[in-house]
C-alpha cells in the first residue's frame, strides 16, 4: 500500500477511520520555518464533523498533536509529525461490513487486494476520515506558501444541481479567498445556500445522500512553477486531488467546456500590464504546458454522493458468496461537499508547496 506522496514537500499518511488515531509525517520543511499551531486547528475544525446538519453525527474534535518535528513554535529540520486521536469510535456499526460489501465503497476491491485482512470498520483505510491529516499538511503548506504571496481559497460551487456564482477567472483575488475560508458554508452568492441545504434534508429524509461540485482557486502563484509531462502542475495536483475519497472528475480552467470552444476562443490573449505579462482572460486556468502563467490557478472537483446511506441495496455476501441486501448503520454525512472544501484546499496548497520548493527558479522572480 503506498501511502507516501511528493518529492521535496513530502507526506506519509497512517491510520484507519475506527482505529486509535490517525496522522501525517511531514518531511522536507526548511528549519526555522515557523508552524502557527492556532491556524492549524482553524483548518482542522472547517473540516472536522458534526458542526452542521449537512453532515456526519460523529463528533471529533480533530485537534493535532505534533508529536515531532517542532521546538518553539519553529520546524527543527527533522520530520513534522502531526497525531490526530480517534476519539468518538463505534466499530459495532461496522461489525456486519466483513463480508457484506457496501455499494460504492471500496470495500469490494479493497477486501480483493489485501485478501480481507484490511480494517473494514468505517472504511479503514480508505474512509473520508483520513482526509484530515490532509487537511493538518494542507494548512502547513499554506503557512509555507504564504511568505511567497500564495492565497489559496474555494467555495461550494454546486449541491445537487443548486449552483453558486463562479469566481471570475481573471480578478480572483485573496482577500475573497480569505474571506471564504471564514465561512462554515462558503459561497459567493449566500443566496442559494437555503435552496442547497433543503436538497441535502430532502436527500436525508428519503434515506440517500446527494454530491456537488467544489471550485478551488489560488492566486499569487508566480508564472514558471511545474514541468512538462509528468510533473506539471495539473498531473501532480490531479493526483492529490484523486487521493480524497469522494473525488470523481478534475478540471482546469474552463476543462470540459474548452472541448467546445475554437482555438480563437480557447486560447488566452497577453497583453502587457507595466513590466508584466498578463493573459486578458483565463480559460486555461493558469496553467499552459504544464506550467503555471501566472494567472490564477482555477479548478474544479466533482464530489459523488456519500454511498453510505440508509436505503436498502443489492450486495454480496463474500463470505458465504451468495447475494444479499444491505442497510448501512452508522453516521454517515448526507452530503459531504461542505467539509471537503477545506481538503481540496489542502490538495491545492500541498501540491504548490513541493512545486515550488522543486522548482529552480527564485522565489521573486
Amino acid at each position: 500500500m503506498s501511502a507516501t506522496f511528493g518529492t521535496r514537500f513530502r507526506l506519509t499518511i497512517f491510520g484507519e477511520s475506527h482505529g486509535p488515531a490517525i496522522g501525517m509525517v511531514i518531511d522536507g520543511l526548511p528549519a526555522g520555518m515557523p508552524i502557527d499551531e492556532d491556524a492549524v486547528a482553524q483548518d482542522m475544525a472547517r473540516r472536522a464533523p458534526g458542526n452542521d446538519p449537512t453532515a456526519t453525527a460523529r463528533r471529533e474534535a480533530d485537534r493535532v498533536r505534533i508529536v515531532s518535528g517542532l521546538l518553539s513554535g519553529r520546524a527543527t529540520g527533522a520530520p513534522l509529525c502531526g497525531v490526530i486521536e480517534n476519539t468518538n469510535v463505534r466499530p459495532a456499526d461496522y461489525a456486519q461490513l466483513s463480508s457484506l460489501m457496501r455499494p460504492g465503497h471500496a470495500d469490494y476491491a479493497g477486501h480483493v487486494k489485501f485478501r480481507g485482512y484490511n480494517d473494514p470498520r468505517g472504511g479503514g483505510a480508505f474512509s473520508g476520515r483520513l482526509t484530515a491529516p490532509l487537511v493538518f499538511a494542507g494548512s502547513v503548506a499554506r503557512q509555507l506558501l504564504a511568505p511567497m504571496g500564495v492565497e489559496i481559497g474555494a467555495h461550494i460551487a454546486a449541491i445537487a444541481g443548486v449552483e453558486d456564482a463562479r469566481f471570475d477567472p481573471v480578478r480572483v483575488d485573496g482577500e475573497r479567498l480569505r474571506a471564504l475560508r471564514n465561512l462554515r458554508f462558503p459561497l459567493l452568492d449566500p443566496s442559494v445556500e437555503a435552496a442547497m441545504r433543503a436538497a441535502v434534508q430532502e436527500a436525508r429524509n428519503a434515506q440517500d445522500s446527494v454530491g456537488g461540485v467544489i471550485e478551488c482557486a489560488a492566486t499569487g502563484v508566480r508564472a514558471g512553477v511545474g514541468d512538462p509531462f509528468f510533473d506539471s502542475v495539473e498531473s501532480v495536483t490531479a493526483h492529490l486531488l484523486f487521493s480524497i475519497p469522494a473525488i470523481k472528475a478534475v478540471e482546469f480552467g474552463d476543462g470540459f467546456g474548452l472541448a467546445a470552444l475554437r482555438g480563437s476562443e480557447a486560447n488566452d490573449p497577453l497583453r502587457l500590464r507595466e513590466d508584466r505579462v498578463v493573459a486578458a482572460s483565463n480559460h486555461n486556468g493558469g496553467v499552459t504546458g504544464g506550467i503555471t502563467d501566472g494567472m490564477p490557478v482555477l479548478l474544479r472537483v466533482a464530489v459523488k454522493p456519500t454511498p453510505s446511506i440508509a436505503r436498502e441495496q443489492q450486495t454480496v455476501d463474500v463470505a458465504a458468496m451468495r447475494e444479499a441486501t444491505l442497510r448501512v448503520q452508522g453516521r454517515h454525512d448526507p452530503c459531504i461537499v461542505p467539509r471537503a472544501v477545506p481538503v481540496v484546499e489542502s490538495a491545492l496548497a500541498v501540491a504548490l508547496a513541493d512545486l515550488m520548493l522543486c522548482d529552480p527558479f527564485p522565489t521573486d522572480a
